[in-house]
Order: structure tokens, then C-alpha cells, then sequence
């Protein structure tokens, strides 16, 4: 009997140990939002997984739209708060009516000239339709309110643990109240 003991004694420290070691391997792993790599607009490979641990607004942005002042308020939101660690990540599109024509060069030379843009900014790709990029397919069917994208300027607000903690559609000005109250709460957490 004292064997018996001894051996659910072992057997159950062993399985403690390993479930100890799931639990660690668990909070490492990279957030699927982030498990991404994406090209920036200057050409280079950049790993999504390197923004880890702060908050983000991922946005669909577009040159030649109604909302593309936005940038300006974006760039705004941006300095504010990065510092604190938050990132906004742009993504321009041309989905919706051809407003997003340029190379990657060219929208590069866009935001830098007409917006002074500092945020990361990526290569031009697909938000929605059969070439859709799995990045936004992954947060069009995650997102607090699923569905396909409907303009320009949609923006996913990421929380530090990787989760989509809101999603803004085109309307909504990055320098609201609205987001930017969103992004002070991600934050604090």
C-alpha cells in the first residue's frame, strides 16, 4: 500500500511539472495577430511579433480618399502616445475605388511630404476579396464586430496581450474621444 502511495506521489509531481512547463510555453508564444510577417514600404521584411507587449491600432489607409486627412490625426495619436508603448501600424489598400494607385515609393513620398508620417507603415495589400493577406483576415473574423472591411481608414485597436480589444470603422477620427479613451484604457491595463 505504502508503494502504491509512493508511486501516485511521483506520478502526480511529474504531472504537476509538466503542466508548469505548458503554462510558461503558453505565455510565450507570439499573439496570432502578430504572428505575421509583413513587407514595409521600404521592401524590408518586418516581423509583426516584435510589437509584443504594447498596445496597437492597426489601420487600412488609402492616398486619394475622404478620410485620408486622417493621417495627420493618426500621426498626431501616434506621437501622444508612443512613448508609452503604443504603436500604429499602417496598411495601405486599394480596395475601395482605386484610391490607393502609388508604389510603395510613391506612398511612401505621399505621407512623408503631405502628413510628416513617423508610424510604421507597410507595403500596399489586400483588406478584403479572394486576395485578401491572412493579417486581415485574421481581424476581419476576430474583431468585436466580425465582417469584411467596408472603407478605407477601419482601425483594429490591439491590446497588449494580443487581443483585439475594439475595431473603429472609417468614421471614427484616431483624435476622438471615442479611440483615443480606448487607447488610454489599453494602456493602463
Amino acid at each position: 500500500m505504502t508503494k502504491l502511495f509512493t508511486l501516485l506521489a511521483v506520478l502526480l509531481s511529474f504531472s504537476f511539472a509538466f503542466a508548469g512547463d505548458d503554462a510558461k510555453k503558453g505565455n510565450d508564444t507570439v499573439p496570432p495577430v502578430l504572428n505575421y510577417k509583413m513587407k514595409s514600404l521600404g521592401g524590408q521584411d518586418v516581423d509583426l511579433s516584435q510589437y509584443q507587449g504594447k498596445v496597437l491600432l492597426m489601420v487600412n489607409t488609402a492616398s486619394k480618399c475622404g478620410y485620408t486627412p486622417q493621417y495627420k490625426d493618426l500621426e498626431a495619436v501616434y506621437k501622444k502616445y508612443h512613448e508609452k508603448g503604443f504603436e500604429i501600424l499602417g496598411f495601405p489598400a486599394d480596395n475601395f475605388g482605386h484610391q490607393e494607385p502609388g508604389s510603395d515609393k510613391q506612398i511612401a513620398e505621399f505621407c512623408e511630404k503631405n502628413f510628416g508620417v513617423t508610424f510604421p507603415m507597410f507595403s500596399k495589400v489586400s483588406v478584403k476579396g479572394d486576395d485578401q493577406v491572412p493579417l486581415f483576415k485574421y481581424l476581419t473574423a476576430n474583431a468585436p464586430e466580425t465582417g469584411e472591411i467596408k472603407w478605407n481608414f477601419e482601425k483594429f485597436l490591439i491590446s497588449k496581450d494580443g487581443k483585439i480589444a475594439h475595431r473603429f470603422r472609417s468614421k471614427a477620427n484616431p483624435s476622438s474621444d471615442e479611440v483615443t479613451q480606448a487607447i488610454e484604457h489599453e494602456l493602463a491595463k
